[in-house]
């Protein structure tokens, strides 16, 4: 770790030194009808703004998308590792939920651990960039509680057919309350190649992601947030952890009671056109060449490894007893389930082309094989799939119609019988009425492995075999004066865990419509208000949680001064109606459904001061200015919380920098 540490270190300030203006100890500047003399060292030359300027886009694995970076600064969701929308338990880092619900619409093999996908880098959200000069982005985040995130992103072209980079993001938090650090690292390596005549191209994206984060079970008593001898939260009392040993300290990595969760992916992309080739002349010596493809051969190649783990060296053998029904030996023991994967997945598809001159349409028909194999704790298995899928996509030329439909079959193996279909239209109508689309989804998937027999996580449960349904249609419209989307889930046979550790089946069918708008209202030349608002409704009764109402509001002094002063600076609120959040189960890993708590929380509020100067971002907020109380004297000691036992942070004071560098 410390060899790649300092390697990044090497790069970033290598990568710096190019990034400014090279000055030589002496220049030769020639004057007209007057012999060359040396300019003093010490002279300073004007930095040319257009020398840092820079084209740079990129497009996600599967897209047909081109989108541009995003550079403002009014949204912090863009900072941040978690969007407001997400509701974790009391430190960066630890298990999240989203509070707008969205249904798991993934066919095929699925372990079912899904409560620290926020923190993870997927290909999915690989961006493959192009770009006319080296970029280099450096971000640091600093915080109360010793909370530190780190971000690098380098991306460049050597030549003009070929792209490569890496991002890396280090997320460090020892949290406010004993055993509840937390310590990620995701680290993406990608390469995009196309030859220099256009028909042969690949693609290779490297991924890795190890989460670590301890689990302390929540406090034993919510009455302890108000002790004025407790102002300091680590002197609270939690269930799990070793306390007597307990130590905030940012750059203890170690996991004692806690879960550590570890991902690895290779994927290599190869593909080859059959097509009319053309040129262009650029002059004497260069010539542009071009290709129009009618049909492309595409290999499609990866593989996975995944590790998860829960462990606890001083397990308390009361606490696993009543929550799990599981008898330790002694008092303090050693507690821990574990689970290892190796997916092996080779998909060929052809790809054609009806229109030349537009690659975005096309009909795309292919084949997938999958070698898994699983390690538990009592045995050892393998297992395959085979899945068909197709898939057509017409982005027209004019840019106004934008149609895919796709799907996928699961003809053999672990999840025969799997299916998803996706369909969508959008249509781009002018300036006024913006852009509007509407979709349709239906996916039948297998439960997740954790509630097969098989799976170290699924232990005293029955195997659960009915395929899940989940149906999702609607639509959005996106203009420049508001953006309203309508969604209905409609979902059959949920599966979930209750209880801490046992597993379920809903017999009924779960309906869940969503409406969402948001819009911002300018109130005066620098004054504008930022307003998004969610509404849920489904059966109280359903395994599904939500609040009625989520809302989220900004409200902000900005505008550009001084020429290259960009600033954002404000109040910033989020709130949702109480309703019967998800308890959490930490050996298991799961948010799990309950009826006896409500959650009733103030308003979360922060006041921020967002800049931009050119390149270099920097963002300074309070948050949590809720969380005041004058009770027992003055201090941030009125706790909000996320689930039953587990109180969120008190104030934060946050500082971060961004700063992107052109090479």
């Amino acid at each position: 770790m410390k060899k790649f540490f300092a390697s990044i270190f090497f790069f970033i300030t290598v990568q710096f030194s190019f990034a400014q203006e090279k000055v030589a100890d002496t220049e030769m500047d020639t004057i007209p009808g007057a012999s060359a003399v040396k300019k003093n060292v010490l002279d300073f030359e004007h930095r040319d703004d257009r020398k840092d300027s820079i084209n740079i886009y990129y497009k996600y694995l599967d897209s047909v998308n081109i989108n541009r970076t995003d550079n403002s600064i009014d949204n912090f969701d863009n900072y941040f590792s978690l969007p407001t929308s997400y509701m974790h338990l009391g430190n960066n880092g630890s298990a999240a939920y989203n509070i707008i619900y969205t249904p798991l619409n993934k066919p095929g093999w699925d372990l079912g651990f899904h409560a620290f996908d926020i923190y993870r880098f997927t290909l999915e959200k690989t961006r493959l960039y192009k770009t006319s000069k080296p970029f280099s982005q450096l971000s640091y985040q600093l915080a109360s509680g010793k909370e530190q995130m780190i971000k690098v992103l380098h991306t460049q072209n050597p030549r003009p057919n070929w792209n490569f980079g890496f991002d890396y993001r280090l997320i460090s938090s020892p949290g406010f309350f004993i055993t509840q650090n937390t310590n990620h690292n995701n680290y993406r390596i990608f390469n995009n190649y196309q030859s220099k005549r256009k028909r042969y191209a690949n693609t290779l994206i490297i991924i890795g992601n190890t989460l670590k984060a301890s689990e302390n079970g929540g406090i034993r008593e919510d009455t302890s947030l108000a002790d004025p001898n407790r102002k300091k939260r680590f002197t609270i009392p939690v269930n799990l952890g070793d306390s007597a040993n307990f130590e905030p300290n940012p750059f203890k990595s170690t996991i004692s009671t806690g879960n550590i969760y570890k991902d690895a992916t290779i994927f290599f992309r190869q593909s080859y056109d059959i097509g009319k080739r053309d040129s262009v002349a650029i002059n004497d010596s260069t010539t542009e060449y071009l290709f129009y493809p009618k049909l492309r051969l595409q290999h499609s190649f990866s593989y996975s490894k995944y590790d998860y783990l829960f462990t606890d060296i001083s397990a308390d053998s009361t606490f696993y007893h009543n929550r799990y029904d599981t008898v330790l030996s002694q008092k303090r023991d050693t507690f821990s389930l574990q689970e290892k994967w190796k997916i092996i997945s080779n998909d060929l598809s052809l790809v054609q082309f009806p229109d030349t001159k537009n690659t975005a349409q096309f009909f795309l028909a292919g084949a997938r094989l999958e070698n898994i194999s699983g390690s538990f704790t009592y045995s050892n298995k393998s297992f395959y799939n085979i899945a068909l899928h197709g898939e057509y996509r017409n982005k027209t030329r004019n840019k106004l119609w934008d149609i895919l439909a796709k799907g996928e079959f699961y003809i053999n193996g672990l999840n025969s019988g799997d299916y998803s279909a996706y369909a969508t239209l959008g249509r781009y109508f002018n300036k006024k009425i913006g852009a509007v689309s509407i979709f349709f989804s239906n996916v039948n998937r297998s439960p997740s492995f954790i509630y097969d027999t098989l799976s170290s996580f699924n232990y005293k449960n029955n195997g659960i075999n009915k395929k899940e349904n989940i149906t999702t249609f609607g639509g959005t419209a996106n203009n420049a004066f508001f953006n309203v989307s309508v969604k209905n889930h409609i979902i059959s046979n949920l599966t979930y865990f209750k209880n801490y550790y046992q597993t379920d089946q809903y017999s009924k069918l779960v309906n869940l419509l969503q409406i969402e708008a948001s819009k911002k209202i300018r109130l005066s030349k620098h004054l504008s208000w930022f307003t998004q608002i969610v509404l849920q409704k489904t059966d109280t009764l359903a395994p599904i949680k939500v609040p009625l109402v989520f809302t989220r509001n900004r409200i902000a002094f900005e505008g550009t001064f001084y020429k290259n002063l960009n600033i954002s600076t404000g109040l910033e609120l989020r709130y949702f109606t109480p309703f019967k959040a998800y308890d959490y189960s930490p050996v298991m890993g799961q948010f799990v459904p309950q009826d006896t708590f409500k959650l009733k929380n103030l308003p979360d509020v922060s006041a921020f001061v967002h800049f931009r100067i050119k390149s270099f971002t920097a963002y300074i907020r309070a948050e949590n200015l809720n969380t005041v109380d004058f009770k027992n004297g003055f201090g941030f000691t009125n706790n909000n919380f996320a689930a039953p036992h587990y109180p969120t942070q008190g104030f934060i004071f946050r500082f971060g920098i961004q700063w992107g560098f052109v090479n």
